[in-house]
């Protein structure tokens, strides 16, 4: 639901503001601390491992999968695409020439697809010496201004063999080029983000057939996609215009996803610059995101999804999705769940030893392992290819979040001694949200303290029940750990918890 702006500039709103503004430095501080802190904790576990790169070579990885036989794919920002055997540590071309590729999807070992600016590409060597010899185009069937902002990326793959690809929207940063590809509608070339062609802020489904066809819209810089356990396909959405936080998505066909620069080109949509359209209007329109990411100090530019199939190799997360992040050298690990027929969640940074910022693509191998490929891109971030690696050991750690009818369920990866998990005081609680509406970003609305008015353990040891004294539809729920210990003296890796509660238990 759109929250509307009270305006209010009482004495008491001003102190209440200063209260809230000392809050978040205080929570701002204690994670750096609890981060330094628990280095040595979290320096066991997972380590980020630094890859050699060919001289010359700028490393700015825009795509990257493990090929069947182990060798990574990756794909590079100058246009290369390049092998690397983790084995030998050699690295060989495989294609060059590229425009500006940002992602990779492994076939076989000799045949991959790749998304350029223009066109989804097949690359096949089929003579076998190593290097693609055919470039057949998949699918071009977008249009194309020649703004720089206009991103493409993908694909993934679904358990049909459906394929799914990402448009960027174009930027008032800069203009467009007198050729252009596809229909050129003025209407959409209004806002700061725009889609002046078709379809600029769309997912597109490619299917077995070949034939692509508009699927979702709604999307600003959509960068870039995946799957759950389930199977739903999941969107990353940057802040922005019409974004007040970072997002994540469920996407489902036919929907919209907040950005209303793409609805010129959805059908039966009215003639209408979109707008010029309430913001109401355009809220009551939109489906709202799984997880928000809060800005700053969570997540600035969220990016590729990822599912954890490695059964354990990579720790006690198996089929939770990971999501790589830009502007912080952390990566974020999520807990989605279904309320009322809706999925949503929480999002907990999760931190590794020498792990670098810019971690633009993600790809798990089968040893277990999770390769992470950086990129600046013009922003903020770094470049290279590191291999992050579960040393073993047992942790800290919140295994899962759920959403009771009357507060969470926190289950731990220990069993928790009951003499810290039973003081509400251990679960520090407030709530907000960010406003839907035009302009850049948002600042937290209504954040208020939310009391824990108990906490109860299971028989095990290992779930806390925490009763709220309330449940507000339409907040992030952001929640504190405090010196919370295990039966084994251990504590909390993680102790920022972000849950986006769009619909209550029934």
């Amino acid at each position: 639901m759109l929250k509307q702006v009270q305006r209010d500039d009482t004495f008491g709103m001003t102190i209440r503001s200063m209260i809230l503004t000392m809050k978040t430095v205080l929570l701002f501080l204690t994670l750096q601390l609890t981060a330094s802190g628990l280095a040595a904790q979290t320096d066991t576990l997972y380590v980020a491992e630094n890859v050699p790169l060919p001289t010359g070579l700028t490393a700015e990885v825009g795509g990257l999968d493990v090929l069947p036989d182990g060798r990574l794919m990756v794909a590079f920002h100058r246009g290369e695409v390049m092998t690397y055997d983790p084995k030998t540590g050699v690295w060989k071309k495989f294609a060059e020439g590229l425009h500006d590729p940002l992602g990779v999807l492994a076939i076989s070992n000799s045949e991959i697809l790749v998304m350029q600016r223009p066109e989804l590409t097949r690359l096949s060597d089929t003579n076998g010496d190593g290097l693609a010899d055919d470039y057949q185009v998949v699918s071009d069937q977008f249009g194309i201004s020649g703004n720089y902002h206009e991103f493409a990326f993908g694909p993934v793959r679904d358990g049909d063999g459906n394929l799914y690809i990402a448009l960027n929207a174009g930027s008032n940063g800069a203009g467009i080029r007198p050729e252009l590809r596809g229909e050129f509608n003025a209407l959409g070339r209004q806002g700061r983000m725009y889609s002046c062609v078709p379809y600029r802020g769309w997912v597109m489904k490619i299917g077995k057939d070949g034939k692509t066809t508009p699927y979702a819209l709604g999307f600003r810089s959509p960068n870039s996609l995946g799957f759950d356990a389930q199977g739903r396909l999941l969107v990353c959405d940057n802040q922005g215009d019409w974004l007040g936080t970072s997002k994540l998505y469920h996407v489902q066909e036919g929907r919209f996803y907040g950005h209303p620069a793409s609805l010129v080109w959805k059908d039966n949509f009215p003639e209408i610059d979109p707008l010029t359209l309430p913001v109401a209007k355009l809220d009551s329109l939109r489906t709202p995101e799984s997880i928000a990411f809060p800005h700053g100090y969570v997540a600035n530019s969220p990016t590729q999804p990822v599912l954890d199939k490695t059964n354990g190799k990579f720790g006690p997360f198996a089929n939770q999705v990971f999501v790589g992040e830009m502007d912080h050298p952390f990566l974020l690990r999520l807990l989605l769940e279904e309320v009322d027929g809706a999925v949503q969640g929480a999002c907990i940074p999760f931190h590794v030893k020498g792990l670098r910022r810019g971690n633009n693509r993600l790809v798990f191998a089968p040893d277990g392992s999770l390769w992470g490929g950086q990129t600046a891109h013009g922003w903020v971030g770094n470049q290279g290819l590191q291999r992050i690696v579960y040393q073993g050991g047992e942790g800290m750690e919140v295994l899962n979040i759920s959403l009771t009818k009357t507060g969470f369920d926190l289950t731990f990866t220990q069993p928790l001694d009951p003499a810290t998990a039973l003081k509400p005081e251990m679960y520090g609680l407030n709530r907000f949200y960010y406003e839907y509406h035009l302009a850049y970003g948002s600042k937290k609305f209504d954040e208020q303290p939310v009391a824990v008015t108990s906490a109860k353990l299971s028989p095990d040891g290992k779930t806390v029940s925490l009763e709220l004294a309330e449940l507000k539809p339409g907040y992030l729920y952001e929640m504190t750990l405090g010196n919370l210990t295990s039966t084994s003296g251990k504590t909390p890796l993680s102790r920022l918890i972000c849950y986006t509660l769009n619909r209550v238990r029934r």
